[in-house]
């Protein structure tokens, strides 16, 4: 295989797992490190894929921006439905309290709630509280704070107080990106210090996010895949990256 030939494979491959190692692209072709980091370098150079540490991801993987919850409701919409059913056999029993992180897919998480389990909820989204508000037998606590319009989501000194002095059976947390070097991570430091702040609150951590999340890295780093108990996502899912993230800990669920 030429080399241009072996670049092309590899970024069509980095687009579809969201991230390779140098060592898993070595084995598939058959080349030394060195030659791979070479390749990457092409690629990224390129604009094709952005190197990270021990690998590459999609050249759109690291990013600041961060689209509003309208726009991401109807995205990848199937995906997050049977996320969310799946994710229902990680709640606590009746009588449990369970916290909400903002999010399209902690939402449909939140709206599945059978009818018949008393729990105690606790959430910082606007959209997820008005949807428990009157749901049967949830018992609603919603923290306060500065509301940011892009998310709907309660950040600030006041959210972070209140989850200071909760603690929770279980947190069902989003993410925007999630890798092993970099763990979980979004663009904006207030919903980071929020989310880190949940994960602080929970015996068990549940994080609930599509396969096109999973590989990715972005700006702020709230928490470490060490510290996620469960994760639920879909079955795109590369089944290395799979492999990685349980070698830590993690169980993974895909639907």
């Amino acid at each position: 295989m030429y080399a241009e030939e072996r670049q092309q494979a590899i970024a069509t491959l980095v687009g579809q797992a969201g991230r390779v190692s140098v060592a898993e692209l070595a084995a598939l072709y058959e080349v030394t490190n060195e030659t791979v980091r070479r390749d990457l370098a092409a690629l990224d150079r390129m604009g094709l894929v952005r190197r990270v540490h021990g690998g590459a991801v999609p050249a759109a993987a690291l990013t600041a921006i961060e689209l509003g919850t309208g726009e991401r409701e109807h995205t990848r919409a199937g995906e997050k439905d049977r996320i969310a059913k799946a994710a229902l056999d990680f709640l606590p029993p009746s009588s449990g309290t369970v916290l909400f992180d903002a999010g399209t897919t902690t939402a449909r998480v939140a709206a599945a709630l059978p009818a018949d389990r008393e729990l105690f909820a606790v959430t910082n989204s606007v959209p997820i509280a008005a949807r428990l508000s009157a749901a049967a037998g949830v018992h609603l606590h919603l923290l306060g704070g500065r509301v940011r319009g892009v998310t709907q989501a309660a950040v600030g000194a006041e959210t972070l107080r209140m989850l200071g002095d909760l603690r929770v059976d279980v947190a069902f947390v989003g993410t925007n990106a999630i890798s092993v070097p970099h763990g979980l991570s979004t663009p904006d430091p207030d919903e980071a210090a929020v989310k880190r702040a949940m994960i602080a609150a929970a015996n068990r951590i549940v994080v609930v996010a599509d396969s096109r999340k999973i590989g990715r890295e972005d700006f702020v780093r709230f928490g470490t895949v060490d510290e996620v108990d469960v994760l639920v996502t879909d079955t795109e899912l590369a089944p290395s990256v799979g492999r990685e993230l349980a070698d830590h800990g993690i169980e993974v669920v895909t639907a």
